[in-house]
């Protein structure tokens, strides 16, 4: 199994995105960077309710995340045949960049810090798609109480341990979440702007467990004798 599927990594990268969630509401202004849902209503109400100002700054946002999708998907074609660099990691660098660049950003930049949050937690919600080959999202939960919730149904009713053990793996990602979301939000009032950097390290060390795994790869191909 890939590093990029296993619980350990998705456990990163959910907690980086539960902190993210909550960096944006409670430092950038009111704005969800991963739930889009509740901003596609917020702008919805706010543009219904004649305010235009309103509506595009929740507009925007969700502009970004599918820019972000957009990207991910381009990066994964031009680069998943490359042998140097895995195109994973090069959406994690990405990341981690733009993320260490909104932490910087003072409070008039909050539309444009929100709209670089949006665009990376895109990125990753396309590039990292499966842990122990279940399909789960890293920076959101919807998804993953759905298919927990019917694993779990499934289990009650056919006793079968692969359906508890599938949810297992969807409730335990749901909780890092909150937890990285709770924490996100206690150290938002401690760090401010400059909590997103714990995302930063995240993602690094996220990026360094698949370098890792490219580099052991590598040395078992070179150590195996040639035909």
């Amino acid at each position: 199994m890939q590093t990029s599927e296993s619980f350990r990594l998705s456990a990163v990268l959910s907690f980086s995105g539960g902190l993210q969630d909550a960096y944006t509401y409670n430092v950038r202004d009111g704005v969800f960077a991963n739930a889009q849902t509740g901003n596609v209503v917020l702008m919805s109400q706010n543009f219904m309710s004649g305010d235009p100002a309103g509506g595009l700054r929740y507009m925007l946002p969700l502009l970004s995340f599918a820019l972000g999708i957009f990207a991910a998907e381009r990066i994964e074609h031009f680069f998943k045949e490359k042998n140097r660099i895995h195109w994973r990691q090069i959406v994690i660098l990405i990341e981690a960049f733009v993320l260490a660049a909104v932490g910087f950003m003072p409070r008039e930049y909050h539309m444009i810090a929100n709209m670089l949050v949006s665009f990376t937690c895109a990125m990753q919600v396309q590039t990292f798609r499966k842990v122990h080959g279940f399909g789960y999202a890293s920076t959101m939960c919807i998804g993953n109480l759905r298919s927990g919730t019917e694993s779990l149904s499934q289990f009650m009713r056919t006793h079968e341990k692969p359906a508890l053990y599938k949810a297992l793996h969807f409730f335990g990602i749901i909780l890092i979440f909150a937890i990285g979301a709770g924490v996100g939000g206690v150290l938002s009032g401690w760090l401010g702007i400059r909590t997103i950097w714990i995302s930063v390290a995240l993602l690094l060390i996220a990026g360094a467990m698949m370098f890792r795994e490219s580099s052991e790869g590598s040395s078992r191909d070179a150590k195996e004798p040639k035909a």
